[in-house]
């Protein structure tokens, strides 16, 4: 059913952008654009789609391009039609789910997605958690603040870090964005604002505006954090909290230093602003530098972290680090959203934190595909310009012009899944920046890169071309 507004075919066009008009696959072109728009959240699903004859004159398309466009959406399920009653954007779950495409049978490589497959020492997590699974039995399987042994390991591993840490101090979550969202709605609500970097992980983003709060954006230049602009945010703006990521943040790759996280904690303190520091890839660490404490600033500071990039995805076990006082009233807030994270899982996680290896070997096979994306990069776009991590996932690459939202149009075309930099913005922007995550295998990585320098050479030619009056 349409329960959408209704898009014009001008605003459409708009959205749009530069597509490939003209060419032989100008249907899938056009398809793979309203695609990301889908994607991006600037087509949501009920949205009327205007008329093909609308819709080609906005364009300046033929209604056979543009009918051959909307049939390519309706198979992979994103655009539903009904006689009488027009097409709209419609979920992917409820037909088709193939991404657009020239060919069906391309084996789609996700940049999109930057995780990995389990690490290694999963299986024997696993089989040692199914042996302890028994002993929980005789319990409810409830706990507000997750199993005491993880709670113990987890917390030794912030005091090894330089941050003394008790068990009291610790709750499991359901991964860190489920432990964000828990004090994103406890500290903030409808026209709050929050402190955010800017780029951004995206979907942080999307979590302060389902809470119908505003994300006050602070620009991160190619060295690092502006704490001149933090600190006229927190004065100016007047934030109900701060979220960052200072460990190879997302996307930038940057790390804050000791120094910058005692000038940050300062401001925060002054502002009485507490924050959200998100550490999730702290534990993807290739070793090139000593590693900074943990980020604190008095009672409200609140660590989140992750299994999810050190271990696997699937574990969906996450936790936080707060003051007793702090967690005791996220615990009570946790009620209306759920009771509690999966026992084994726990268990798995646990195992996992016994054995160092399976995480060394986690951190020399990311810095291997590290190597490999970034000389693949360089041989296939020698143009494109980035920093050199020292940990995480990704490279933060700056394109030649501002493309990134085309590029990504014309890579999905070729197989290659492409977030552009306006995803990871708070008011859109970004165009001369993509994220490019080195989460695949050496040969996927290379391939990708050659499939997206053809995008690229596409679109930058596309931009030379002057169209026929």
């Amino acid at each position: 059913m349409n329960i959408g507004g209704r898009i014009s075919g001008q605003r459409l066009a708009v959205l749009l952008g530069s597509w490939r008009r003209g060419s032989r696959q100008g249907a899938v072109a056009l398809a793979s654009a309203i695609e990301l728009q889908v994607l991006d959240g600037h087509l949501p699903i009920g949205t009327q789609l205007p008329a093909e004859r609308e819709l080609a004159d906005a364009l300046g398309a033929s209604r056979t391009l543009i009918g051959a466009a909307l049939d390519r959406l309706r198979e992979a399920g994103l655009v539903a039609s009904r006689r009488g009653a027009g097409s709209w954007i419609t979920s992917p779950s409820s037909g088709g789910s193939a991404p657009i495409r020239s060919t069906p049978d391309t084996d789609d490589i996700d940049f999109v997605c930057a995780s990995a497959p389990a690490a290694p020492g999963m299986t024997a997590a696993v089989d040692a958690a199914r042996r302890k699974l028994v002993d929980e039995f005789a319990g409810t399987g409830y706990g507000e603040r997750g199993l005491v042994t993880l709670r113990e390991r987890i917390a030794q591993r912030y005091t090894d870090r330089g941050l003394p840490t008790s068990p009291t101090q610790i709750m499991i979550t359901n991964g860190a964005h489920h432990a964000f969202v828990l004090a994103l709605r406890m500290i903030a609500g409808p026209g709050d604002r929050v402190l955010v970097e800017q780029p951004t992980y995206p979907n942080a983003l999307e979590a302060i505006r389902a809470a119908h709060a505003l994300p006050v954006p602070v620009a991160l230049d190619r060295d690092g954090w502006d704490f001149e602009g933090i600190e006229a945010a927190l004065r100016q703006a007047a934030p109900r909290l701060a979220y960052l990521i200072l460990d190879f943040h997302n996307p930038t790759g940057l790390r804050m230093d000791d120094e910058g996280r005692q000038r940050l904690a300062a401001l925060l303190t002054k502002a009485r602003t507490p924050v959200v520091v998100d550490e999730t890839l702290v534990e993807l660490d290739f070793g090139n530098a000593v590693a900074p404490r943990p980020f604190a600033a008095g009672d409200w500071s609140i660590l989140v972290g992750s299994s999810s990039k050190s271990y696997w995805g699937g574990l969906r076990i996450g936790w936080m680090r707060a003051s007793e006082d702090l967690l005791s009233r996220l615990s009570s807030a946790r009620y209306g959203s759920d009771l509690g994270s999966p026992v084994f899982e726990q268990l798995v996680l646990s195992e996992l934190l016994i054995d160092p290896e399976p995480l060394r070997r986690r951190r020399e096979t990311v810095r291997t595909q590290r190597d490999a994306l970034a000389a693949a990069v360089r041989e296939h776009c020698p143009e494109w310009t980035f920093r050199f991590p020292d940990g995480g996932f990704w490279l933060w690459c700056k394109l030649p012009e501002p493309m990134s939202t085309r590029l990504a149009v014309a890579a999905a075309s070729r197989g290659v899944l492409l977030a552009p930099g306006s995803r990871f913005a708070a008011n859109g922007g970004l165009e001369r920046w993509i994220r490019l995550p080195f989460s695949q295998p050496p040969d996927r990585l290379d391939e990708a890169m050659r499939r997206i320098s053809l995008a690229a050479a596409s679109v930058r030619g596309e931009a030379n071309v002057v169209p026929v009056t």
